[in-house]
Parts: C-alpha cells; structure tokens; sequence
C-alpha cells in the first residue's frame, strides 16, 4: 500500500512541476496600457465606479455606433470600420468587463445582464441618448439583449456572426472554446495558455487566415493574460447566458442588419436565419468564403452593406464614402432581403 501512496506523490510532484513550467504568468499592465492604451484611447470612469478602455472617434453632432466585440476579443477587431465610418459618425468600441484594457470587473458579475447595463453606463458617461448598436459574437448576443431590454434608446441594431440563436455547431469549430467548456479544463487551460494555442483558434474561427497576423496573435495572447482576465473568461464559460427564445426576439422593435460569414465555425450561418425569420424588421447581408469575423476578413464589402444599410435608415449622410468606393470598383452590397 505504501508504494500506492509514494506513486500517487511523485504523480502529484510531477503534475505540479509541469503546472509550474508550463504556467504563462500575466501580463504587466503598464507595458499593456503603453502597448495597446495609447491615442486616440481614453480611460473613462463610469456610475459604477469601474474604469473601462474605450475610443471615442468621428464628429460629436454626427449620428453615434457603438460597437461590441466578441468573447475573448477587444476594441481592437473594429478597426478596420472604425478607420471607415469615423469622417462621417460618431464611432465608440470599448473594451468590456472582464476583457482588453479594461480588465475585470469590480463586482465579479460576469451574466449577460452585467454586460447589457454596461452599455448604459458607457454611453451616458459619453452623453449618447440615441444610437445604433453594433456587436460581434458574444457582442452580438449582448446587443441583442440590450435591444429587447431598451428599444427606446436604438437607432438600429446590427448583428455580426451574433451569438444567442438556438442552433447547435455540428462538428469542427474553435478548439480553445471547446476546451473552455469542459469542467476544471478550462481553468487549467487559461494558466497555461500557449500562444500557439491562441493562434488555432484563431485561425479555426476565420475563412480568412491573411488577418490572423503575427501581431494580431500576440495581442489576443497578451491581452488575455492581462491580469483578471483569465479568471473572467472562467467564469463566463463556466455560466454561460441562455439562448434567446424565438418568442422573446419577435418582440424587437428594432430595425436591424444581420450580417454573417456563410463558413462561420463557430456559430454556423443557419443562426443568421433564425434571426432573420424570427425579427420583426431584419435585413441579411451574407459574406461566402467568410467566417466568424467578417469586419475583419471582408471589411471592405461589410462596412460598405452597413453604411448602404443605416442611409436606407437615413441615419447617415446621403452620399457615404464607402458605398461611393463600392459602385467604382464594383462591390456594391447586394442584400438577401429584408423581412
């Protein structure tokens, strides 16, 4: 029996060892903030006491988008729009709770509804009254969820690859997500978490692998070792926010654009369809040969359907820069219709 309990001690020795070698450390705030924080960033304390990471872009007075990334993403991912739609709106991304720069959140709350009335408190510390709400993935289910909670506030409503819809992956998708998932695997997991891992799964959950850069890895691997936010990423998986019912999404008011990648992995573009059948006024604009991130992979021909789609609303000016690109060299958005 005593040999029993000596293996079971050198096993344990082991294990510890290789935790201990293994283990990626966090990364320093300072050098993150000099890193990823500078201008146009601002460090912007909320009602709550909280500090968030956000960019504030484009003319006051201009028609305001704010814009949600997904999980384990930051402000970042919206660049390529940002840099697009800033001469003519109002253009704001922030980090969220538990992500990016602005790192954990003071009350631990990591549900649906902690990120939902953190679009509140960001956008009255801006002095926004009305916008357009814009989110990606976990951004988008967040969007969504605000939409049905605060109608009043929305100019209009857009849904990128959203999470949310009742549609189950068949196989494939993002092997760091599915890792997270399992119980005490992910925990284990985001103590180490190699960069080569971040690197999978971010090419696993793209069409286009030319924007999975070697600068784009290392700030997803660097800023999610930014300190609170791996125990946050725990957290979120280990209580993940329910689907949205197709009772609950009928009663949206809110005009919305539905844009998606056909070859998305993660959440698969029959989502896009349940979405587009179940609201009550939906437009879809579909991306073949795109995955999960189509503001980035086509940000050329997504920005323009969104710009093509907020003049429909006449939210925007009469004559936007990238849909005038568009019709020169031929990409003009074509929708796939509205409901």
């Amino acid at each position: 029996m005593k040999w029993l309990w000596r293996g079971l001690a050198l096993l344990i020795v082991v294990v510890a060892a290789t935790f201990l070698v293994l283990r990626v450390p966090d990364t320093d705030p300072a050098a993150m903030r000099a890193k990823y924080g500078g201008p146009p960033s601002q460090f912007v304390e909320l009602a709550n006491g909280s500090t968030v990471h956000l960019r504030d872009e484009g003319p006051r007075g201009a028609p305001a988008i704010v814009l949600l990334h997904g999980s384990n993403a930051d402000l970042h991912t919206w660049q390529d729009w940002t840099e697009d739609l800033r001469g003519d709106y109002r253009v704001i991304r922030f980090d969220q709770r538990g992500h990016g720069l602005t790192g954990s959140a003071l009350d631990g709350d990591y549900a649906r509804e902690a990120f939902v009335a953190d679009v509140d408190r960001v956008t009255d510390a801006l002095g926004l009254e009305r916008f357009v709400l814009a989110g990606n993935s976990m951004g988008g289910g967040i969007a969504m969820a605000y939409a049905l909670a605060h109608p009043e506030r929305l100019a209009g409503l857009v849904l990128v690859d959203a999470s949310g819809a009742p549609v189950e992956r068949e196989g494939g998708g993002n092997i760091a997500f599915t890792l997270a998932q399992i119980p005490g695997v992910g925990a284990l997991l985001s103590s180490i978490l190699p960069r080569s891992l971040v690197e999978k799964s971010l090419r696993q959950s793209v069409s286009n692998e030319a924007v999975v850069t070697p600068e784009v890895v290392d700030r997803y691997w660097e800023l999610a070792r930014y300190p609170g936010n791996r125990a946050a990423t725990a957290e979120r998986f280990a209580n993940r926010s329910p689907d949205f019912t197709a009772e609950q999404i009928e009663q949206a008011a809110v005009p919305t654009l539905v844009m998606w990648g056909e070859e998305d992995a993660l959440i698969p573009y029959a989502a896009a369809g349940w979405y587009r059948e179940h609201l009550p006024n939906a437009t879809l604009a579909a991306y073949p040969g795109i995955g999960h991130l189509p503001m980035e992979e086509a940000a050329g021909r997504s920005v323009a359907d969104l710009r093509a789609w907020l003049a429909d609303r006449e939210l925007a000016k009469p004559e936007p820069t990238a849909v005038a690109r568009a019709l020169v060299d031929g990409t003009a958005p074509t929708f796939a219709g509205t409901r």
